[in-house]
């Protein structure tokens, strides 16, 4: 056994109040040990709040990292609260809830949101259907594939991260779709191509297989992950061929395929921010996937749309 000691990283912490403190662990023992030894002695300080540094410095320690890491005993570390935590897929299911509650009140509900009835007509029932699809697909997903390498983050994030979907593709998206602006006699819609089922249906079947498609690249990311371990490997088959990141790609084509059969500025709103946000996290994935991999990481994919970037 060895005695670290462990102090608070600024100001003290008011779940740890008798930090600065002693702790006995074994001497090869990781990161992991302490957060447990600490959670043991202040049973409201538990291990997703806590972010582990070597006293002085900032950079947090991954929870594998071991304390005689290259043949020297580290024994004095400091501690930061992060506050409190929530669990990923709590807020993954919290923020895909929104626009399956919020979608169903507006479509139902016309003469609350515009003061008299709407016609619904086949755009907006498509529309309506495949919004409502995508995510419960993804409620689904979250459940029983989506393994996460972090389990938590900050409670106090979900509100934030839920913006997005409850407000840009819920409560805009939905309002400005199943107005009357989209309904069976606008002259936006009635006569045009946007009344032709068959254009409908040929929107709808690019989206079908972009939905699948996505669920494939998700099945393949999951099966990388063992339950209960953080390891990981390089991505290869459908989609992995040709880009790193053919979730996010799957994901921005079945939204093009809802902004292109409505025509909505909205709609297309939605896919240019989700787009910009999906090919920023594209891009640090990949460059995470070259670093830890390198030369065996295959040199001809591109990030995130494939043959072009």
């Amino acid at each position: 056994m060895v005695s670290i000691t462990v102090s608070a990283a600024g100001k003290p912490i008011s779940v740890a109040r008798g930090l600065p403190g002693s702790l006995e662990v074994p001497e090869d023992a990781s990161v992991a040990d302490i957060k447990a030894a600490l959670a043991a002695k202040y049973p409201k300080f538990y291990p997703d709040r806590q972010k582990i540094t070597l006293k002085g410095e900032k950079k947090m320690l991954s929870d594998d990292t071991k304390l005689n890491a290259d043949g020297v005993v580290q024994t004095e570390f400091d501690v930061k609260d992060l506050g409190p935590q929530i669990s990923w897929r709590t807020v993954f299911l919290v923020e895909y809830a929104g626009p399956l509650v919020i979608h169903p009140l507006i479509y139902h509900f016309p003469r609350i949101f515009y003061g008299g009835p709407v016609q619904h007509s086949q755009l907006q029932q498509y529309v309506y259907a495949l919004v409502l699809l995508h995510f419960l697909k993804r409620e689904l997903e979250t459940i029983f594939v989506h393994r996460f390498s972090h389990a938590t983050m900050p409670a106090r994030n979900i509100f934030k991260n839920s913006a997005h979907y409850h407000l840009l593709s819920g409560v805009a998206l939905a309002y400005a779709i199943y107005s009357p602006t989209y309904s069976a006699y606008s002259p936006f819609v009635a006569g045009t191509k946007r009344s032709d089922p068959n254009f409908l249906l040929a929107f709808t079947g690019i989206w079908l297989f972009a939905q699948l498609s996505n669920l494939s690249t998700h099945i393949t990311l999951r099966n990388l992950r063992p339950p209960g371990t953080r390891t990981r490997a390089i991505p290869r088959g459908y989609g992995f061929s040709l880009v790193s990141c053919p979730n996010y790609f799957f994901e921005i084509l079945g939204w093009i395929c809802i902004a292109g059969m409505s025509g909505s500025w909205v709609a297309w709103t939605f896919v240019a921010v989700s787009a910009f946000q999906m090919t920023a996290w594209a891009i640090k994935k990949h460059k995470a996937y070259k670093k830890e991999f390198g030369k065996d990481y295959p040199r001809g994919r591109k990030i995130i749309f494939p043959f072009i970037f």
